[in-house]
């Protein structure tokens, strides 16, 4: 009798103990969203540490890109982006869906640290995306 209350009490634990599936993975997933500042500017903040060092010291400088052909080339990395985000390709590297809007006005700036964020994700772990090369890179 000791043994079956002991192996009863054992199957239970180890059934509370396994792992159990959940649809948190669905109800949480994350979005880049950009947000307007107090300034009314277009903001977009990256929460890596060598972001600000690949933008200081290798990116090509803001000057050297217009408005138009970042729009251009953000439209199509953000759907590529997007497009590895949803189908779970590149997991390690791709953590959030970007909400980008191409008809919206966002500014040099914002446009620039955008197309950055696919240079610096090329620099940093070889992710090679349509648009993004050495190119991209002083």
């Amino acid at each position: 009798m000791k043994k079956i209350i002991f192996l009863l009490a054992f199957s239970v634990f180890v059934w509370n103990c396994s792992a159990q599936k959940s649809n948190t993975i669905t109800e949480n997933k994350k979005e880049i969203k950009p947000e307007k500042n107090e300034d009314g500017e277009w903001e977009l903040d990256v929460l890596d540490s060598q972001y600000d060092y690949f933008l200081n010291a290798i990116a090509k400088p803001m000057n050297y890109y217009s408005v138009s052909y970042l729009k251009t080339r953000n439209t199509f990395l953000v759907t590529e982006w997007n497009s590895y985000y949803y189908s779970g390709k590149y997991r390690n590297v791709i953590e959030s869906s970007i909400d980008y809007d191409s008809s919206e006005n966002y500014g040099l700036k914002f446009e620039y640290k955008l197309y950055q964020v696919f240079a610096y994700v090329y620099w940093k772990y070889g992710l090679k995306m349509n648009g993004i090369s050495n190119a991209a890179i002083r």
